[in-house]
């Protein structure tokens, strides 16, 4: 099984988004249970909240449904439990490496560079995109899913 942890700084837009979206790529590409995939934080500030209504709203345009997600941010165990931590940015990939200590297996990456674009999945907490958001983390997303070959 080929376990995959979204982060983004809240858990509460993109990294969300990017868990849920690829959930729904599993399930319709019918490999959901050689998968498993969940979403952080790497930071505190949104632990506990649910995921941010535009960001929930716009997963439901697309017929995926969300409900039950909280934050929850990125621990250093997370690093032995998953194979692979796609960060949404530069940013993050940063923290992340410093909670989890390094990346010495090189697990971390992010999303976008598997739709080799080596660029950030912009923050629609700050640009209020969303339908932008959903489009580079579903093209990342689809990307990823290709890239791991599990047909």
């Amino acid at each position: 099984m080929t376990k995959i942890l979204f982060v983004c700084h809240g858990n509460i837009c993109r990294s969300p988004m990017a868990e849920f979206i690829m959930k729904d790529l599993a399930k319709k590409g019918n490999v959901a249970e050689r998968l498993q995939i969940c979403s952080a934080a790497v930071s505190t500030e949104e632990l506990g909240n649910p995921i941010y209504p535009p960001a929930r709203q716009t997963l439901a345009r697309h017929g995926i449904a969300c409900s039950g997600k909280t934050a929850r941010q990125i621990t250093s165990e997370d690093y032995e439990a998953f194979n692979l931590l796609i960060g949404m940015d530069r940013g993050n990939l940063q923290r992340m490496e410093h909670i989890c200590g390094g990346d010495p297996q090189k697990k971390m990456h992010r999303l976008l560079e598997y739709a080799g674009r080596p660029e950030d999945v912009a923050d629609p907490w700050y640009t209020r995109d969303f339908e932008a958001a959903w489009q580079d983390i579903s093209q990342g997303c689809i990307a990823l899913l290709q890239s791991l070959q599990l047909k």
